[in-house]
């Protein structure tokens, strides 16, 4: 639940003008590029450019082609200032500053230090809590899940192709139902499992369903949105319920209740929509950094769950 749910509705709506921006739509733009590209990306020149081009940049899949792009974005944006017009987005995206390999810097630190958080809090978890809590199974797969989909964040931010773009979409996906899967099992599952034993099913028939339509049909940025804006919100206001009706009898659950008002309070940072300050930091790498506290949170909230829960069920294997 932690980070990834508001991120990925409010990503897939930028997402959607990819395919053509103000500035990748200008003949400077283009003309830019085609020129480089005949310059530069064939022949000897292709050669000179291979042999000379740094060894992560090659392991990162950045090509001549990339290149001119992002030279020609910088030469558009000076025209740009020059003229005193409002910096263009190209393809989708500001523009934003590469350093080394990473296409979108602040972005990528935050996310890979938002899957630290995830590991720290993990390994915290499970040296304080034993295997036997009733939890712990649930708790610990939502902690693998949550780090792979910071990790694939991590690589779609340092080099955005088709296939991290999908990665990072598919797995903040399945980020998002697994937090229903843990809420459904501590709120249900544990009083009943074959409800949850379904209700998993059900949640994975659903992300089989999801991830095929975008692979082999048509990858919607719209439905995309919709879907998982519908399946946030189930998240949401589910964990919220259940915090409201339980908070009195245990005071751990205001921990959850202030990371699901956090996050849909930081994902409002997202509608700030503007140019990259230094070329690096923007609204959504902003989001990103808010969202690292966070994650500690809701983990501390799991570990001390998972322990009222352990307390709990051996109270009751006494007494019986």
């Amino acid at each position: 639940m932690a980070g990834r749910t508001a991120r990925l509705v409010l990503l897939a709506g930028a997402a959607a003008l990819a395919s053509g921006s103000q500035g990748d739509r200008e003949p400077v733009y283009r003309d830019c590029v085609l020129g480089c590209d005949e310059r530069n990306c064939s022949g000897n020149a292709l050669k000179h450019f291979r042999s000379h081009q740094p060894i992560y940049m090659s392991l990162a899949g950045w090509t001549c082609r990339d290149d001119c792009k992002y030279e020609c974005m910088w030469v558009t944006v000076g025209l740009y200032l020059q003229e005193g017009h409002e910096v263009p987005q190209f393809h989708g995206k500001w523009p934003f500053s590469r350093f080394l390999c990473f296409q979108e810097p602040a972005s990528a630190v935050a996310s890979f230090l938002n899957g630290l958080a995830s590991l720290v809090m993990l390994c915290r978890y499970r040296a304080s809590v034993p295997a036997s809590s009733p939890m712990y199974p649930t708790c610990v797969a939502f902690a693998w899940v949550s780090l792979n989909a910071w990790f694939w964040s991590t690589v779609f931010h340092t080099r955005d192709t088709d296939l991290t773009e999908k990665m990072d979409y598919f797995c903040a996906s399945t980020v998002i139902l697994h937090s229903v899967y843990l809420c459904c099992v501590r709120t249900v599952g544990l009083q009943c499992p074959a409800v949850a034993s379904a209700f998993r099913a059900l949640l994975l028939l659903m992300l089989t369903a999801h991830v095929s339509y975008l692979s082999l049909i048509h990858f919607d940025y719209g439905y995309n949105l919709a879907a998982n804006v519908a399946i946030g919100l189930v998240n949401a206001v589910w964990w919220l319920a259940w915090c409201l009706r339980n908070q009195r009898r245990l005071p751990h659950a205001r921990k959850c209740m202030v990371v699901v008002l956090l996050l849909q309070g930081l994902s409002l940072l997202e509608l700030l929509d503007f140019p990259p300050l230094f070329w690096v930091l923007d609204a959504h790498a902003i989001w990103h950094f808010s969202t690292i506290p966070v994650h500690v949170l809701f983990f501390s909230f799991l570990e001390d769950d998972s322990l009222y829960l352990l307390k709990e069920s051996e109270a009751k294997f006494k007494l019986d």
